[in-house]
């Protein structure tokens, strides 16, 4: 059992620090790095499966800049949303992958050039000579000073949730979950609202900021989105938390390959989508709800590598467009999804978890490449994700706020087009006058 909980990536950033002290520990390790090895091997022949792809050098700054003005000077019609009467877009590619791919094992492959399988002697570098850089404070006092937690506007507020009036607005509640009000519709990002990002309630990353609020205190929730199957990203003890508040009501969007286990906490509305596929909630069928690529891969088992698929989610309404690009390393993908659905009003794009960039570039941007998904997707506005929650790699945990400011002024971009919150804060867009604020 200890095994397989080591296997998840993840969660080897924290555990595997510690079983390298001892002898057992090595011993442990290398049991584990040679499961992990086939979790990361994504088959023989897909790093040649090139659809598309784009080259992932420096982008010139002024390909950002024209992206953004061209972004905030326009809004992109309906022309380019697909008929309700089908779940599959009328849209295609210049080249066909509006389905995701498989190898003949069956498992989900990335279709992308830079994705690169690290080797099995790149783990064992990786866990053995790397220095984590985390430097968490232990000191409950010395994190509220620097990442505070607050209460978000609804729970001091109940009765201002889902008024947004043409608007937009985004609550950051820790790591990649937030909760989107657009629309008329209310709905979570990946949400985990427990102290553990493992299928064990007592091991694995810990929080080392705890939740703004409890699953008990959210507003009413018509949907939920889910990114992949990690454990930090699909919480078991938080999907049975918000299926025993909400019931049918909640209705859930998931990978394809994720309906059985969803279907196992007892989950009944749940819609399972390939890329590109769309589908949206009852009584709301104004607002889209498409799956859409990114690069990354699934496991939570010893035996069950990439057999979910992972990807984005692009939220269409009438009057408001939302981008929440899960967990990913940089690929084509996005600006593809720009070009269709852009531009967006606000995008929550991940930052974190991204060091030694030898070992962790195909699978987590870091704070440069998530400015290069804000300009591919044409964000209006976009909001950090997936950092300053759990310790999941080598880079110092206020790193990636530094990071992200560095890179918006290399690309002549404002730091209020890209925003850092704390968690529990949330930013409202007013679509009439543009006006951002936070709350």
């Amino acid at each position: 059992m200890l095994i397989s909980m080591l296997i998840n990536v993840h969660m080897q950033c924290n555990l595997i620090q510690r079983l390298v002290t001892c002898t057992l520990g090595k011993r442990l390790f290398a049991c584990c790095a040679f499961l992990k090895s086939r979790l990361l091997t994504d088959t023989d022949g897909c790093e040649n499966n090139e659809v598309g792809a784009t080259s992932v050098s420096q982008y010139p700054k002024e390909t950002v800049r024209k992206r953004q003005n061209s972004m905030r000077s326009s809004r992109s019609s309906d022309s380019c949303r697909s008929s309700r009467k089908s779940f599959k877009l009328d849209v295609r590619m210049e080249e066909d992958v509006t389905k995701s791919r498989r190898h003949k094992n069956g498992r989900f492959v990335n279709p992308w050039p830079t994705w690169k399988t690290p080797s099995f002697w790149n783990i064992l570098k990786w866990a053995f000579t790397e220095k984590d850089n985390s430097s968490v404070p232990s000191s409950r006092e010395e994190l509220d000073k620097v990442l505070p937690v607050v209460k978000p506007y609804f729970v001091q507020y109940p009765d201002f949730a889902g008024k947004t009036e043409n608007g937009i607005r985004v609550t950051w509640l820790g790591h990649a979950s937030v909760m989107v009000e657009m629309d008329d519709v209310i709905f979570l990002t990946d949400p985990i609202f427990s102290q553990h990002a493992s299928p064990l309630s007592f091991a694995g990353p810990k929080r080392f900021r705890g939740p703004p609020c409890s699953v008990e205190q959210l507003p009413k929730i018509d949907a939920v989105v889910i990114s992949h199957n990690h454990y930090d990203h699909l919480d078991y003890n938080t999907v049975v938390g918000l299926n025993e508040r909400f019931g049918t009501e909640l209705r859930w969007f998931v990978p394809l390959g994720l309906l059985n286990w969803m279907q196992s906490c007892g989950c009944d509305n749940v819609i399972e989508l390939d890329w590109w596929e769309q589908n949206c909630v009852p009584g709301h069928d104004e607002v889209t709800f498409v799956f859409t690529p990114c690069q990354h891969w699934c496991k939570r088992t010893p035996i069950d590598d990439n057999k979910v698929l992972w990807g984005s989610w692009s939220v269409l309404g009438p009057s408001n467009r939302f981008f929440f690009a899960g967990d990913t390393g940089y690929c084509a993908a996005f600006e593809e999804i720009g070009k269709r659905y852009g531009p967006f009003d606000i995008a929550a794009i991940p930052i974190g978890a991204y060091e030694p960039r030898w070992f962790m570039r195909s699978q987590h941007v870091d704070p440069e490449e998530a400015v290069r998904i804000h300009a591919d997707v044409r964000a209006k506005k976009s909001i950090a994700i997936h950092w300053g929650t759990f310790a999941l790699a080598n880079e110092h945990f206020l790193d990636p706020p530094r990071k992200l400011s560095e890179a918006l002024e290399r690309y002549g971009l404002n730091i209020d087009d890209f925003f850092v919150l704390n968690h529990g804060e949330s930013i409202s867009l007013n679509m009439d006058n543009d006006d951002l604020s936070e709350d």
